[in-house]
């Protein structure tokens, strides 16, 4: 499971490349901060596009926290997708790379092996995602896991659902299924390279 990605994606180019899905984006809050961030982790605020009270028509991007507390205080960070129908508080979270971590290679290395994982062919993509309101922490959101396509299975079995830019209209339109968009990925849709 996912619990740190980076975002270091310019305002102009979110603009630019979001308008490929002509939904109009709006910043109700104001232009996000969006300074790069080459490493957010649960908790850490960041950005998200959402659907603007429930229409597939219109967007907004605004700036909230990723998780919120579970049951025992737990952060929920990571959501599964599998066998559920995801149809409200859905949200997208743009990224450019998220990380996974396995064993590391040499025995007497303290950290483990951190991988960078990007969708091949794109600067960024999108995560799916849900958000909603806490009481205690606010409005937060939690990225949705998947069962591993091939390019993930080598690193982790329950990677984050990563959606390309013509999955984002159909992402925050919530008469399409859910489970129609969280899927693995076919073999050589992501690259992996090393982060340390």
């Amino acid at each position: 499971m996912c619990n740190e990605a980076a975002r270091r994606i310019a305002i102009g180019e979110l603009r630019n490349d979001w308008g490929e899905t002509r939904i109009p984006l709006v910043f109700p809050e104001g232009v996000p901060n969006m300074a790069p961030l080459d490493s957010f982790r649960i908790t850490d605020p960041t950005i998200i596009m959402r659907g603007v009270d429930g229409r597939a028509d219109a967007a907004e991007c605004v700036t909230r926290r990723w998780s919120w507390p579970g049951s025992g205080g737990k952060p929920v960070y990571n959501f599964r997708s599998d066998g559920r129908d995801l149809r409200t508080g859905r949200c997208l979270i743009p990224v450019d790379s998220f990380f996974e971590f396995t064993k590391p290679a040499d025995p007497k290395a303290k950290r483990k092996d951190k991988w960078a994982f990007r969708l091949a062919g794109h600067d960024w993509f999108c995560i799916a995602g849900l958000w909603r309101k806490d009481a205690s922490v606010g409005e937060a959101f939690t990225m949705l896991t998947c069962e591993p396509g091939p390019d993930v299975a080598p690193y982790h079995s329950r990677p984050v659902v990563v959606l390309g830019r013509d999955a984002w209209a159909a992402w925050l339109d919530p008469s399409v299924p859910s489970a129609d968009l969280c899927r693995p990925l076919p073999a050589g849709s992501l690259s992996v390279t090393p982060a340390r």
